[in-house]
């Protein structure tokens, strides 16, 4: 994405662009896989027993409704994209969710929670749009409880043949041109694989949560790799 604005905005400008198609290309792109990830994250987030948690980049609200079916803790979403934010409140509402989601528009790099705030933080597809990943890893850090967990589905890339040959193929040239006629948005589902390309996955991107202050970390790798679920714990005070 290159233009004149920085990342940030145009991010915000693309989702609000492609709200609307958003939720229906997320199941049909994948296949409906996508919802498979979702649910194996949500599982591991309830085990831990939540009091409080942040949905950072909820989006339309899909993971945040995903944890409700396995805890009844309070959950908070943030997105900077008020287009994004009113699919997810029309959800919220028809599922009955309005007691236990709210959703609010703020900025994933400087969320605006005191520190210690939440005992789990997730994310969902959210951070390869950072404009800072280690801002907004920090932030997220930040507002975590000592010792809280951190939660984070992405998109990584396979590594084995033939998966990893086929994933760039229908990543490069039949994703784009599909989401292209579907949102109407001409640069949205090219921004996907480049943004998955120059993102680090794997053992790159567990570096990166080091490097602000989680321990414990692990990754788990969905689908041949095509996803992968990263946790970590906010390093204990003494530690």
């Amino acid at each position: 994405m290159t233009t004149k604005t920085g990342k940030k905005e145009q991010v915000q400008d693309m989702f609000d662009n492609i709200a609307h198609r958003y939720d229906f290309l997320n199941h049909f792109l994948s296949a409906g896989i996508d919802r498979g990830w979702r649910r194996k994250m949500v599982k591991m987030i309830a085990k831990n027993k939540p009091t409080a948690v942040l949905d950072v980049a909820t989006g339309t609200a899909d993971l945040a409704i995903a944890l409700t079916k396995y805890t009844n803790s309070p959950i908070t979403g943030i997105d900077i994209s008020k287009g994004m934010l009113d699919i997810g409140r029309d959800k919220i509402t028809k599922f009955g969710l309005l007691q236990q989601i709210v959703l609010r528009q703020a900025d994933s790099e400087k969320l605006p929670f005191s520190d210690s705030s939440f005992d789990v933080v997730m994310v969902a597809f959210g951070v390869r749009n950072f404009e800072s990943l280690d801002k907004g890893l920090a932030e997220m850090q930040r507002v975590l409880r000592p010792g809280g967990m951190v939660a984070i589905l992405e998109f990584s890339r396979p590594r084995a043949f033939p998966i990893k040959q086929l994933y760039q193929f229908y990543f490069k040239f039949i994703l784009p041109v599909l989401g292209r006629l579907i949102s109407k948005d001409k640069a949205a589902y090219t921004y996907l694989p480049d943004s998955v390309g120059q993102f680090p996955d794997g053992k790159d991107f567990l570096d990166h949560l080091h490097k602000t202050g989680y321990d414990k970390t692990q990754e788990k790798r969905l689908s041949f790799g095509i996803a992968t679920i990263y946790t970590g714990h906010k390093i204990m005070p003494g530690q």
